[in-house]
């Protein structure tokens, strides 16, 4: 009985009174490397995320219990989609006692492709992540994807004889989810509107149709960010976007960048 009285008498030191008077807009946990189930084109899908939690703490109190940030990693026990996880982003500030906060999750997932020509299957990986974030009574979740693809420059074609330089990009989309999005369909925006999309598992008569595709379809990074910017715009379930895209050029030793907000 006495060592169970003083454990109900261990003082909080996290909720004592601060005298200073300066409010933390963010404060929690960064770099968590936490398991995470998705729900991937009509799979549930295991991964590893990056977690980043925090929290605003009001000018009067001292700390944030940072050890409930784990209990509420550890009590996410279900495929997370956007709508789990505005409900998760509530119980964490109900558990924090915070009226501002954010999560962001960042991870690998894949989806399984089949070749252009031969039909061969093989496993692609996108980087995606979840982020939610509570703001003077506003609360928004958005779903990112950084999406590998080829580009094609229009200049160098109109101006050479034969050939045409040609590089891997990366499309990084954040989108506002306000329905639901799947993320074969936020990975197909950047693929469709690519120079030409990208396989792990090519034979050679699919590199010949990669390498035709793309010499028929060039694109400046300008053209790239514009046509996926108005793919997003055609679909109501996005509010608001970002989508950047870097050509990691092949003839300079930096890239080309272009980036796009509504």
């Amino acid at each position: 009985m006495n060592q169970l009285t003083e454990l109900l008498h261990i003082p909080d030191t996290q909720g004592e009174r601060d005298e200073r008077r300066v409010a933390i807009q963010r404060v929690g946990v960064r770099g968590v490397r936490w398991p995470l189930q998705l729900r991937v084109a009509g799979a549930v899908q295991s991964t590893a995320a990056v977690w980043d939690l925090d929290v605003a703490l009001p000018a009067e109190r001292k700390g944030t219990h940072m050890s409930r940030f784990l209990g509420w990693l550890d009590a996410l026990d279900a495929p997370l989609d956007a709508a789990a996880l505005r409900a998760r982003h509530a119980q964490m500030l109900e558990r924090l006692d915070a009226e501002a906060g954010r999560i962001e999750a960042r991870f690998a997932f894949f989806l399984r492709k089949r070749a252009p020509v031969s039909g061969v299957a093989s496993l692609l990986d996108y980087e995606g992540a979840w982020i939610a974030e509570t703001h003077e009574g506003a609360s928004r979740v958005w779903a990112e994807v950084g999406v590998p693809v080829k580009s094609l420059c229009p200049c160098s074609k109109e101006i050479s004889d034969y050939g045409a330089h040609n590089q891997r990009s990366l499309v990084r989309i954040r989108v506002e989810v306000l329905q639901p999005v799947e993320w074969h369909e936020l990975v197909r925006f950047a693929e469709d509107q690519a120079s030409s999309e990208l396989w792990p598992l090519l034979k050679r008569v699919d590199e010949k149709w990669v390498t035709e595709r793309a010499y028929e379809n060039p694109k400046f990074v300008e053209d790239l960010v514009r046509d996926v910017a108005l793919a997003l715009n055609r679909d109501a379930r996005i509010g608001r976007y970002r989508v950047e895209v870097e050509n990691f050029e092949s003839i300079h030793n930096h890239s080309a960048y272009a980036c796009i907000e509504r």
